[in-house]
């Protein structure tokens, strides 16, 4: 193995979470409880076994703090109360107690860029321009020389995450305030010493109450840039009327600042056990290192959006062109190398803010459970903290809605809204960028068995189950040893108990190959070596001139073809979507 200086490779040094995989739940979908159609805290308690079967580390929790509900738990009321959409504080201790029990650790999600416009400190702050809580929040009179209300007279001409106006203008005070999302979710001012000392002893609470960490929503954006006389400056014009707030709202000046006094806040003298990791649209492998070098005392691990963006058109997440496997591999092989010397990988393919990957990435149906498998196996060979999305471990697919009335994703809806008012798609290019690129993709209920609800629920879900479930669930999948399920099973045992896959070295093999996926992992005389098929057609890889040699002593460790594969002297054939992981010594 290459010498290095990274204490996260080091088995003496390295904390516990290199060695994890951590699994998200996003509560409204998971499970239901009492019928109302939303899943529910005693709804997860219903399913600790099969996480705890699955075999993971960490259970992440989307949002279920006291929320209006107009991101779905993003925009959040109460930081301190569960919504009684999913139950209540004792019910989230119990699940909380459930999974320690099993050894299961729970992280919350952190949202702290934003408030809902209902929370005390918002109403508080839009009560007069008196208010000692007005600073807490962005605050801004109108353009010079225009109407204030109208339309271009916004401060700035940013246009928000969710399309429209980043400002909504408030007639009782005379001013607008700033939201970078939905106008229901106001951005707090970080600028504002007491803002931050709010947020931390709020974190502090939670972890007293036992909590493990946090997953820190869009992170990297609580630092604006502001100029000396605290003006915020235009951005260039990008859809319409509004110009690109990255410049002025991304990686801002003092964003290192905080993220270090947040940690000293926090997390001193309590450290080891936690898990922090941050949501950082745009960051570079150069901006992880910063935030994820141990010594700078910041977080754990980031999630980059960059492999998640290369299927995205000039549309963005609704044009969807495919992936280049070239630009897949090169991305994912420069976040390997570039954290090899400090900091460490955040791996993912799925979350609640996008598609399924089996859709995306592979073959929703004819290959879907060869094609579930290879990209996990692809995932978790890597060298980083893998996360599963709730019912990733079941390959599940996209909806495959076919109308708009089936959509509740407010991106979703306010693109459909915008994209029709600009004049720029009908329907039925609408609909099928919706179909392959909305977050409720991922939404849809988990697909527990084949009953007429998916065993989520015995009312009327909140979003559509997919059609699918009477064949993909996790009944049938836990019943068939060669299924997804029991895949994801063996990748994380072999994660847990196999050095190799924690701690080596990572190498691009066939960089040039435009249809198999290939990469070593080495740590001291021991590599494992990685081939993957991404086409639905057998490919031959000639592994032999980049590893000095072929295939053909090799122990195979793992496939995701029942029969294995043969390894003999020469080239290796891989069967549509096929994965192995074979041992060199």
């Amino acid at each position: 193995m290459t010498e290095h200086s990274n204490p996260l490779l080091d088995p003496a040094t390295a904390p516990w979470w290199t060695g994890a995989v951590v699994y998200q739940i996003y509560p409204r979908s998971f499970q239901d409880s009492d019928g109302d159609g939303i899943g529910d805290l005693r709804g997860v308690l219903r399913r600790v076994d099969h996480l705890a079967e699955l075999g993971v580390d960490v259970v992440w929790f989307s949002p279920i703090y006291r929320s209006p509900q107009d991101d779905n738990g993003y925009d959040i009321s109460d930081y301190q109360d569960v919504d009684p959409l999913f139950g209540t504080l004792e019910d989230l201790d119990a699940v909380v107690a459930a999974l320690h029990e099993r050894g299961i650790k729970v992280v919350m999600d952190l949202v702290v860029n934003h408030t809902s416009d209902e929370h005390p400190w918002f109403v508080e702050s839009r009560s007069s321009r008196d208010s000692p809580k007005r600073d807490w929040y962005w605050w801004r009179p109108a353009r010079p020389g225009t109407v204030p209300g109208e339309p271009g007279a916004e401060p700035t001409n940013w246009g928000s995450f969710f399309s429209g106006p980043t400002w909504s203008w408030d007639e009782k005070t005379g001013e607008y305030y700033l939201h970078l999302f939905s106008r229901k979710q106001p951005d707090l001012n970080w600028e504002n010493p007491e803002v931050r000392e709010a947020v931390y002893a709020m974190m502090r609470w939670w972890l007293d109450r036992g909590i493990d960490g946090f997953r820190m929503d869009v992170i990297n954006l609580i630092s604006k840039r502001v100029g000396p006389d605290g003006a915020l400056a235009d951005g260039p014009l990008t859809v319409g009327p509004y110009g690109d707030l990255g410049e002025a709202t991304v990686n801002g000046p003092r964003l290192h600042e905080f993220l270090q006094e947040m940690h000293h806040a926090v997390f001193d003298g309590r450290r080891g056990g936690l898990l922090l990791v941050g949501e950082t649209p745009g960051a570079t492998v150069d901006d992880a290192k910063l935030f994820t070098d141990p010594s700078r005392q910041e977080l754990d691990m980031i999630f980059t959006f960059e492999h998640v963006s290369l299927d995205h058109g000039p549309g963005g997440r609704f044009d969807v062109q495919g992936v280049d496997l070239l630009e897949l591999k090169e991305t994912m092989a420069r976040w390997q190398t570039g954290l090899h010397e400090a900091g460490w990988n955040a791996l993912y393919w799925e979350n609640h803010d996008q598609p399924r990957s089996v859709s995306r990435f592979g073959d929703d149906g004819r290959y879907r459970r060869e094609s579930a498998t290879m990209l996990a196996t692809v995932l978790h060979l890597h060298r980083g903290t893998p996360y599963i999305y709730q019912g990733e471990e079941i390959g599940m697919t996209n909806a495959h809605f076919s109308s708009f009335e089936s959509y509740r994703d407010i991106e979703s809806l306010r693109y459909v809204a915008q994209a029709r008012a600009l004049g720029h798609a009908g329907d039925e290019e609408l609909l099928r960028g919706l179909a392959e690129g909305s977050r409720d993709n991922a939404r849809t209920p988990v697909q527990w068995d084949a009953s007429p609800q998916a065993g989520f629920t015995t009312g009327t879900p909140w979003i559509d189950v997919n059609p699918n479930h009477v064949d993909v669930n996790a009944e049938t999948e836990r019943a068939d040893e060669a299924s997804v399920f029991h895949h994801y099973r063996r990748l994380i045992t072999l994660r847990h108990e196999d050095p190799v896959v924690r701690f080596g070295d990572f190498a691009l093999l066939l960089p040039e190959d435009p249809d198999v996926y290939a990469f070593t992992r080495t740590l001291g005389d021991v590599t494992l070596v990685i081939a993957a098929n991404f086409r639905g057609e057998p490919r031959t890889a000639d592994l032999g001139t980049d590893l000095g040699g072929d295939l053909g002593g090799a122990a195979f460790v793992l496939g995701n073809y029942p029969d294995g594969a043969p390894l003999r002297t020469g080239p290796v054939t891989l069967r549509p979507y096929e994965a192995i992981v074979v041992r060199l010594a």
